[in-house]
C-alpha cells in the first residue's frame, strides 16, 4: 500500500532519537536516514510538520541546584540545536525546509507565526517547530499538540525507541502487554505516559489521534502513514 492515509502530519521526533546509538548528541547517519524518510513521504505528497525534543542534549535539572524555568529554557535551546541538524539534514538530499522557533533567534530561524507555517506547508516545505512552545513547564510533547492543532494536522505520529504503548516498561518486563488501540480517557486514567497528560489533553479536545511506532525499523514512517497496522493508535474511540 503506497497511498497515503494522510495529507497533513506533525512528526514528533525525540532528541534521543537524534543520538543513535551513541546515546548523547547528534549521530548523523541516523539524522540522515530520519531525513531519507521523511523526504519519502514528502515525495508522495504528504505536508509535514515536525517537532524535535532535545533530551540528546539537555535532560533538565539533575539535583536541585538549578531552577526549574532555566532548566526549561536550556532545554528549549537544544531542541533549537536539533532542529537545525535536521533542517541542514534534509536540505542535502533537497528537500525545503523552515525553522521556527518560539524563542525570537533571528539570525538562524524565523519566528513561530502559525500562517506562515501554513503557507510553508502547502509549498510542500518540512516546517520544523523548535523551542517548545516557548515557555517553561511544558514538554515538546504538548508543543506538538499545541502546534498540530494550529496547524490542523490530521494526526500526530509519535517515533518512539519502543514500538508502541505497553501497560508497563518492556525493557523492564518480559511479560508487558502492547496496546494495538487506546482512548485518550484510557491513557489518562491508566497514566500510560504516551505523551503528558497536558498534550493527552489537547489532543482529547482537538480530536487529534496519536499514532506511537518505533523509528528505529527503517520504512516505519511510511508505512504507519499508508495505513499499515503497527504500533499503537490513541484516538477519541
Amino acid at each position: 500500500m503506497n497511498t497515503p492515509k494522510y495529507k497533513r502530519i506533525m512528526l514528533k521526533l525525540s532528541g534521543e532519537s537524534l543520538a543513535g546509538e551513541q546515546g548523547f548528541g547528534i549521530d548523523f547517519d541516523t539524522v540522515n536516514r530520519i531525513s531519507k524518510e521523511i523526504k519519502e513521504i514528502i515525495d508522495m505528497g504528504v505536508e509535514v510538520g515536525a517537532v524535535v525534543g532535545g533530551g540528546n542534549i539537555w535532560r533538565g535539572r539533575s539535583s536541585g541546584d538549578m531552577d526549574r524555568t532555566t532548566a526549561d529554557y536550556m532545554g528549549m535551546l537544544a531542541t533549537c540545536i536539533n532542529a537545525m541538524a535536521l533542517q541542514s539534514s534534509l536540505e542535502q538530499l533537497g528537500v525545503m525546509t523552515r525553522v521556527q522557533t518560539a524563542i525570537e533567534m533571528k539570525e538562524v530561524a524565523e519566528p513561530y507565526i502559525r500562517r506562515k507555517a501554513v503557507r510553508h506547508l502547502e509549498k510542500g516545505r518540512v516546517v520544523i517547530f523548535a523551542a517548545g512552545t516557548g515557555n517553561p513547564y511544558f514538554s515538546t510533547d504538548t508543543a506538538a499538540a499545541l502546534r498540530a492543532a494550529e496547524i490542523e494536522a490530521e494526526v500526530i505520529l509519535l517515533a518512539k525507541k519502543v514500538d508502541g504503548v505497553y501497560d508497563s516498561d518492556p525493557n523492564i518486563n518480559s511479560n508487558a502487554v502492547k496496546f494495538d488501540k487506546l482512548s485518550f480517557t484510557e491513557v489518562l486514567e491508566k497514566d500510560l505516559k504516551v505523551m503528558d497528560s497536558t498534550a493527552s489533553s489537547l489532543c482529547r479536545d482537538n480530536n487529534i489521534p496519536i499514532i506511537v511506532f518505533a523509528l528505529d525499523e527503517p520504512g516505519n514512517i511510511k508505512k504507519v502513514l499508508c495505513g499499515e497496522n503497527i504500533g499503537t493508535t490513541v484516538g477519541n474511540f
